[in-house]
């Protein structure tokens, strides 16, 4: 776990920028994805260091890795293996009844910022709580953080294996505070033990694929201009 790592200052354009950003790229490598790299570069080389160059090693990976050989490390990577669960809820409560009460806590949320989610995805997925931030930056970043402790086990595994992902889970981590002494403690026992298990029949591994809306993308490059 990294420790002492001054935190970048992010303006409120810079956030919503970066959140957006990395919210489409853990989305599947599609070709909407794919057709949007160029802008989604110039995005992230405006951003701080901190934040953009872990970015901009993920797009260089979609950019110069055939789109068939993307999707496959993609769907082995966050549909096949637990340890790399892109589920905030699911590292903390497993497959056991509290995290049906995660999950209501979390779409109360987006609830009272007037948004209703869609029964065909999971509100926990890192990438729909990351968008939900970059349109409500104060609530969201109140959900990340509180889920600061799962956004680290999650980066540490990719960081392990070497994923290409490891880039967009560092820059998230950098918008993000430090872990402090307890969230650290619960890191270290996620990782020698994992989360627990009742196998109560939930499947957090197979909704259909999140793809973030990219409608927001031109005003937010816009406002940074």
């Amino acid at each position: 776990m990294r420790r002492g790592t001054a935190q970048p200052i992010l303006g409120e354009s810079e956030e919503r920028a970066a959140w957006q950003v990395q919210s489409l790229l853990l989305g599947y490598p599609d070709a909407a994805l794919l057709d949007s790299l160029p802008m989604l570069a110039r995005v992230a080389s405006a951003l701080p260091v901190a934040v953009g160059a872990p970015l901009q090693r993920m797009l260089t990976y979609l950019e110069t890795t055939r789109p068939l050989t993307t999707a496959s490390a993609y769907v082995d990577t966050f549909d096949q293996r637990k340890r790399f669960s892109p589920y905030l809820t699911w590292f903390f409560c497993g497959d056991t009844r509290r995290r049906g009460m995660a999950l209501l806590k979390i779409k109360q949320v987006y609830l009272a910022a007037g948004l209703a989610p869609g029964d065909d995805e999971l509100p926990d997925h890192l990438a729909v709580a990351l968008e939900f931030a970059a349109a409500h930056p104060i609530p969201g970043r109140s959900l990340l953080e509180e889920h600061r402790a799962s956004i680290e086990v999650m980066r540490m595994a990719l960081r392990d294996a070497d994923s290409p992902w490891a880039g967009v889970l560092e820059s998230v981590s950098a918008t993000l505070r430090p872990l402090h002494g307890t969230e650290r403690e619960a890191v270290v026992r996620l990782i020698a033990d994992g989360p627990a298990d009742e196998g109560v029949g939930l499947e957090p591994f197979a909704p259909p694929v999140h793809q973030p809306d990219m409608l927001g993308m031109p005003q937010m490059i816009g406002g940074r201009r």
